[in-house]
């Protein structure tokens, strides 16, 4: 006699609350939901105002006690549910407030020598192990070439070849702003994308300072993302058709791939929301574009390596772990630095340990300090975040998208670092033709707005179905630069900024590389 097979879990990997547990839970009544939904649309606006986070635990409390249930927290046994995060996270103030350390391993004064003389070579194709940016300089220039009719020049969109952004000094007695990292020349891949011909990694762009410049600004939102949501009658239907199917009873080896894809498509088109930066912005498309390969990794849907297995061949090596009821599991990305140190006059910034980091529900609810309400724990879904985290400098080198949303992590923590410690005031720079309502006009890119859902399915153990739905970007920088435990200060630094500082440059010149 053929084992019956059983729904297991249901990952809807994307920017939705899902009831889990047992799928003939009674429905709650219409003005309950309504409720609901008001309570969940005043959290998210929350966050987009800048709060520090949505109280998730009322809206909780209010769901458990207003529908029948059973709940795991109250009666032992039936459903869970806890607070949902999914996408990118960007909140650089986070990291400002909570990463600032000490340096103490002298390296900080090795890097003085090296950026002690100005070297004003001509050939921006250089390879350069510390490249300097003049934001004030830069903005002028573009400033000057908008005013004379004049187009913007390759090496200002690619903010002169720079990878990564390292350090940032303020001169406030000058009225300059600078940004320094490795830099090199560049070539444009299959794709179109300007890499590094050396590193082969994207280069920083003009387009993406000046978005975030405009998010982390009086008048911005100070965090920025991306959420990719199912449509919620598409996911009220496949909840019945999922209850209708297991009460029709075991489902037979044919059946199974019909029945998911039945599921694909009851779940149908899932919207996506761009918030805090401009839906039709490079950053934008960028921040869906990781966020969405990084699902159908998980999924298996793309090859994510020998060190980065889907959540599927995780599971095949543990099939011990195939067992529960309805569940939603979320994945998402998010910014973290190792730490921030600081110059004694807060003039001077060095940014350490630049890395994007995937997490799971689990760890996003023990790193906000929120109760957790799942009842139970998701090693599987814990490994995959984890593993996608250790090994994401190899899927950067692989697909460069991933390296590109790190740029754009990198650009935030310089926008957010100088919206909150007042460095353009401190330079009596206006931002120009920069600011939310400047003159430079950032390309358009066609808007995303709903993708297809994408269904995977496997079967373990002979009788348990494990099914997966790919489908989010959240980016909380202003987080990182409020977090204190990141920031320390580094008396070294002022000597670093003082070395790297160049004076005399000629007329027009907004970069130059550190000896």
């Amino acid at each position: 006699m053929m084992k019956p097979f059983n729904l297991i879990k249901f990952a809807a990997i994307s920017g939705c609350m899902l009831l889990c547990g047992n799928v003939h839970a009674q429905e709650p009544a219409p003005a309950q939901v309504s409720q609901v939904a008001q309570r969940a649309g005043n959290a998210r606006q929350d966050i987009l105002n800048g709060g520090t986070g949505a109280d998730f635990d009322a809206l909780i409390e209010l769901i458990q006690n207003e529908t029948a249930g059973p709940w795991f927290e109250l009666d032992g046994l039936g459903g869970t549910i806890d607070e949902f995060e999914s996408g990118v996270r960007v909140d650089p103030n986070g990291i400002l407030s909570r990463d600032a350390k000490a340096d103490r391993t002298g390296k900080l004064a090795e890097l003085s020598q090296q950026a002690r003389t100005a070297l004003l070579n001509d050939d921006m194709a250089e390879v350069s192990g510390m490249r300097l940016i003049s934001l004030t300089r830069l903005e002028q220039e573009v400033a000057r070439r908008l005013e004379a009719g004049l187009p913007i020049v390759e090496s200002m969109k690619h903010l002169g070849g720079l990878t990564k952004v390292e350090y940032v000094f303020a001169y406030p007695e000058d009225g300059e702003i600078v940004i320094a990292g490795p830099a090199e020349g560049w070539r444009y891949d299959a794709n179109g994308m300007a890499v590094g011909v050396e590193s082969g990694r994207p280069t920083l762009q003009l387009d993406d300072l000046v978005t975030v410049l405009r998010t982390f600004s009086p008048s911005g939102t100070n965090i920025f993302g991306c959420s990719i949501d199912p449509q919620a009658e598409n996911i009220k239907a496949v909840q019945e058709f999922a209850a209708a199917s297991q009460a029709r009873g075991p489902l037979t080896p044919s059946g199974t791939r019909r029945w998911a894809r039945q599921i694909e498509d009851l779940l149908g088109l899932q919207n996506i929301t761009v918030y805090g930066v401009p839906a039709n912005s490079r950053a934008a498309r960028v921040l869906v574009e990781a966020d969405y390969r990084m699902k159908l990794i998980g999924v298996g849907e793309i090859e994510g390596g020998s060190n980065v297995p889907s959540y599927f061949e995780l599971l095949r090596k543990q099939p011990q772990l195939a067992s529960g009821g309805l569940d939603a599991m979320r994945w998402w990305l998010t910014m973290e630095y190792d730490e921030v140190l600081h110059s004694t006059d807060q003039n001077a910034f060095q940014i350490r340990g630049s890395a994007v980091r995937c997490k799971s529900e689990n760890q996003f609810l023990s790193d906000e300090g929120q109760r957790s309400n799942t009842g139970k724990a998701e090693p599987v879904n814990r490994q995959f975040a984890a593993n996608f985290s250790d090994h994401y400098q190899e899927l950067a080198q692989k697909d460069p998208i991933f390296a590109d949303l790190q740029g754009i992590f990198d650009l935030a923590l310089v926008a957010a670092l100088i919206e909150r410690e007042h460095l353009d005031d401190q330079a009596s720079w206006d931002r120009g033709v920069f600011a939310a309502n400047g003159e430079y006009q950032t390309k358009f890119y066609p808007v995303p707005k709903q993708v297809q859902s994408v269904v995977e399915y496997k079967v373990f153990n002979g009788k348990d179905v494990v099914l997966q739905a790919a489908g989010g970007v959240r980016g909380d920088i202003m987080s990182v630069v409020a977090d204190a435990s990141l920031r320390k200060a580094e008396p070294k630094l002022t000597g670093v900024a003082d070395s790297a500082k160049a004076s005399e440059l000629p007329e027009g010149r907004w970069w130059w590389d550190a000896q």
